[in-house]
């Protein structure tokens, strides 16, 4: 009997470099529970099916990488964006670059949303790799009935060199628009998982977390 055909290769990239300005101290440090914030999203990415995970940090980049405990059951990599400061597109882009020859796409994850699990990773992943389309992403429904789109989103290697033509804080919401026909969307139950960028944001998700 032939051997099953391996599995295509899967990269996680969490986009971290943010100054927190809206914070007014680094968020990835937050505590949450008993890990910090980014701790979370990175744990998430190990419990999934992703091969690799790469973490791209930026501000203060040296005092968040010493806090972390990167797991040992996978592949991690930390890259430090030094162009973080011109926004999100800089992230995306030393994200995809460091990512190994091997990946066939990249899912996507930011780094201020501890809420993302690594089951609705490995959702998002089963549907990608049923078809392979260019960007795949759930969508929620949003209070008043509306559709709240949310990470992970996948793009496949194809149209990474795409995201070296954004520019500022443009990100994959930005390819998605340019290119809709490129998108697979897969309807998720429940309230889409949350951006901490306040301070009210982080006392709700900490109080919510006990």
């Amino acid at each position: 009997m032939a051997a099953p055909e391996p599995r295509p290769f899967l990269s996680g990239i969490i986009l971290a470099a943010g100054a927190s300005t809206r914070m007014g101290r680094p968020k990835q440090l937050l505590p949450l529970g008993n890990r910090c914030l980014l701790q979370h999203v990175i744990d998430a990415a190990a419990a999934s099916c992703l091969d690799e995970i790469i973490v791209v940090l930026g501000h203060r980049a040296e005092e968040i990488r010493e806090i972390l405990r990167l797991p040992a059951s996978r592949v991690v990599r930390i890259v430090v964006a030094a162009d973080y400061a011109q926004g999100q597109s800089a992230s995306l882009r030393a994200g995809l670059r460091a990512a190994g020859p091997e990946a066939c796409a990249a899912a996507i994850l930011l780094g201020d949303q501890p809420q993302v699990t690594g089951q609705l990773i490995d959702r998002v992943a089963r549907e990608y790799l049923s078809s392979e389309p260019a960007i795949t992403r759930p969508v929620y429904s949003g209070p008043d009935g509306g559709r709240v789109p949310g990470h992970p989103v996948f793009l496949v290697r194809r149209i990474w060199p795409e995201v070296e033509k954004l520019e500022g804080d443009q990100g994959a919401r930005t390819l998605i628009s340019a290119h809709p026909q490129w998108v697979s969307e897969i309807p998720i139950e429940g309230e889409p998982p949350v951006d901490i960028d306040t301070v009210e944001d982080h006392q709700h998700a900490a109080s919510s977390s006990h």
